[in-house]
């Protein structure tokens, strides 16, 4: 749940390091607590491959969430203001500066407001379907006796 929720943010780059922030706040409370390793995994749903195209739906979504439809900007212009952010300014401040005036400024609303319901749902989505998985697999390959036992998931 955890690692598909911070996938589902536009946030490429940082994500690891947000799962692991977030295992860090909450593993003393057990109620809470999470796969680390399988969360970190998750996050990989989004990557440099799989970035843009995700992007800019959390981008259409935010701007009509936000009732902004005329600023809508077509594929080819959201990823041209993506590529001058990312190839100008040089070095590390250079690149953060670049990116900030152009993709932020232009952009980061309508892809914060537009990431909520995927962030929310995919997690939520995720969580049941890998519960689902972990019970089935725990069931067929427990011992026949243990199989008597329902836990609500067949």
């Amino acid at each position: 749940m955890i690692g598909l929720f911070w996938a589902m943010t536009p946030l490429v780059g940082i994500q690891m390091p947000l799962v692991f922030a977030t295992w860090l706040a909450v593993r003393w409370k057990p109620s809470l607590n999470f796969g680390l390793i399988i969360a970190l995994a998750w996050t990989w749903v989004t990557n440099v491959f799989t970035m843009l195209p995700i992007y800019y739906l959390f981008y259409l979504t935010g701007v009509l969430f936000l009732g902004q439809p005329e600023e809508m900007t077509g594929y080819a212009d959201f990823v041209r203001v993506w590529e001058s952010a990312l190839s100008g300014g040089a070095g590390f401040l250079g690149h953060v500066s670049a990116f900030v005036e152009s993709v932020a400024h232009q952009q980061g609303l309508p892809m914060a407001v537009g990431c909520l319901p995927y962030a929310f749902g995919c997690a939520w989505l995720g969580y049941g379907w890998s519960l689902r998985y972990v019970v089935r697999r725990r069931v067929k390959w427990s011992p026949a006796k243990d199989r008597s036992s329902s836990t609500g998931y067949q």
